[in-house]
C-alpha cells in the first residue's frame, strides 16, 4: 500500500546536523517506508492521497529515555517539592513497591495507555527502561511487557539499591550482574545504570556495564544529574551509546563527549559517538539547574532530547514540551532542539531508519496544525500534533 503525501509546506528531513528544510515538498511511501521525496510539483502516483494543505511534516520524535513500566504515582512528592523538599532520587522506592504489587495485566495497562499517549503527540519510537522491579521476576517481567511495544528496551536493574540490600550495595550488584541479566537479557536491548551518590558509584558502575557488555547489551548511562561525577566519563570510556541528564558538567566532561562526536548520520546505524541526552522535564519538575545546552552544542557533542517520563522526576510524555523547554530554559534554537528530539535520538539508539524523511527509512511521520516546526517552542503547551503516520499506517 502507497501513500502520498502532498502539499507540504515544510519538509524537515534531517540532513546531518541541519534540518534539511524544503518547501512545496511531497513523500511517498511504499508500506512501512519511505519510498519518494521530491518536489510536489513531481510527485508519482500512489495508491492513497494525504493533502496536508501547507503544514509542515516532520519526522516523528525519538524519545530516546523512558521509564514506562510502573504502578501509582508520586503527586504528594511533587508537591512536596513545589513546597521546596529537595529532589535525591529516593522516591524510585516507592514506585518499586507499587510495581512489584500489581498485577502483569495492570502494568501492561499502564505502560500501554503512555505509549498511546505519545504516539498521539508525535513520538513513533520510544525506549522504554525497566528499573521499578529491581528483583529478578520484577525487572524480567517490566522488559518483558516492554517488549511488546518497543524494540528500544533497556534493563535498569541498576536505578537504585533496593530497601532489602541497603546493607551492602556490592552483594546487590553481584544480582544485577548475574541472575538478574540473566533473566532480563531475553527482552532488553540496553544496559543502563543511574551512576550517581546515592545509588551507584564508579567502581559498581563500571562492574554493571561490563557485564552488560558481555552478555551483548548496548551500554547506556544516567550521569551527572544531581551533581558533579563520574558518569560522563565513564559512558565515554566503555563507548556507550548515551549518556543522560548532563546537568553539572566540569570542562573534561564537556571534552570527553565532544571527541566522541560524528557529524553525520549514516544510513546503517552505525553510530560512534556518546550522546549527550538532556531532559529538561526533570528539571522543570524538580526545580533544578537545566543543562548547559549551548555549551554541549558550542563544543560540537551530539545532544538529544527526550522526556524521561517516569512517574516521579518528569512526569510528562510530550517531545513537544521538551522542545519548547529545551529553547527557552537552555538557549537551543528551535532548529536544534527539533533536530535533537528526532535525528538526535534516533543517533542515541544508533539508529538510522528513524529520525529522518529519506528514501529507505521508516514511514514515521508527523503533521504539524502549523506551518513551521518554529511553532512547536513558539507555541509551549499547544497540541500541534495534526496527524501522525507510523510505520506508514495513519494513526
Amino acid at each position: 500500500m502507497s501513500l502520498l503525501v502532498t502539499n507540504i509546506g515544510e519538509l524537515v528531513t534531517n540532513s546531518d546536523r541541519r534540518l534539511g528544510l524544503a518547501r512545496d515538498m511531497a513523500v511517498v511511501t511504499e508500506n512501512d517506508r519511505i519510498a519518494w521525496v521530491g518536489p510536489a510539483s513531481r510527485a508519482p502516483a500512489a495508491d492513497a492521497v494525504l493533502d496536508v494543505d501547507g503544514a509542515a511534516v516532520l519526522p516523528g520524535f525519538v524519545d530516546s529515555h523512558a521509564h514506562l513500566v510502573f504502578a501509582g504515582d508520586r503527586a504528594a512528592e511533587f508537591a512536596a517539592r513545589m513546597a521546596g523538599e529537595p529532589y535525591t532520587g529516593g522516591g524510585i522506592r516507592t514506585t518499586v513497591g507499587a510495581t512489584r504489587a500489581a498485577s502483569d495485566d495492570d502494568l501492561r495497562r499502564a505502560t500501554t495507555r503512555l505509549v498511546t499517549e505519545m504516539r498521539r503527540q508525535g513520538t513513533t519510537t520510544v525506549e522504554i527502561k525497566s528499573g521499578y522491579g529491581l528483583n529478578v521476576d520484577d525487572e524480567a517481567r517490566s522488559l518483558r511487557i516492554a517488549s511488546e511495544l518497543t524494540s528500544e528496551t533497556t534493563f535498569l536493574g541498576a536505578h537504585v539499591v533496593p530497601a532489602e540490600h541497603a546493607g551492602d550495595p556490592w552483594k546487590y550488584v553481584g544480582l544485577v550482574t548475574g541472575p538478574m541479566l540473566a533473566a532480563a537479557k531475553p527482552y532488553a536491548k540496553w544496559i543502563d545504570v543511574f551512576c550517581e551518590r546515592g545509588a551507584f558509584d564508579e567502581d559498581q558502575s563500571r562492574t554493571i556495564l561490563a557485564a552488560g557488555q558481555a552478555a551483548g547489551l548496548g551500554l547506556r548511562v544516567h550521569g551527572n544529574q544531581l551533581g558533579p561525577g563520574p558518569g560522563v566519563r565513564l559512558a565515554v570510556e566503555m563507548g556507550a551509546a548515551s549518556v543522560d541528564h548532563c546537568t553539572h558538567l566540569d570542562d573534561a566532561d564537556v571534552d570527553a563527549l565532544a571527541s566522541t562526536a560524528i557529524d553525520c548520520m549514516c544510513a546503517d546505524g552505525g553510530h560512534s559517538s556518546t550522546v549527550a541526552t538532556l531532559l529538561p522535564g526533570a528539571e522543570f519538575s524538580t526545580r533544578s539547574p537545566y543543562p548547559d545546552a549551548r555549551r554541549l552544542l558550542d563544543a560540537n557533542v551530539t545532544v538529544a532530547l527526550a522526556t524521561d517520563c517516569n512517574p516521579g522526576s518528569s512526569y510528562t510524555s510530550s517531545m513537544s514540551f521538551c522542545i519548547a523547554l529545551a529553547v527557552r530554559e537552555m538557549r537551543m534554537t528551535p532548529a536544534e532542539a527539533v533536530w535533537a528530539a528526532t535525528a538526535g535520538g534516533a543517533q542515541a539508539l544508533r539508529r538510522g531508519d528513524v529520525g529522518r524523511i529519506a528514501v529507505g527509512a521508516r514511514a514515521d511521520l508527523i503533521v504539524l496544525d502549523a506551518p513551521s516546526h518554529l511553532h512547536l517552542a513558539y507555541r509551549p503547551g499547544v497540541p500541534l500534533v495534526r496527524s501522525v503516520l507510523h510505520n506508514g499506517v495513519l494513526q
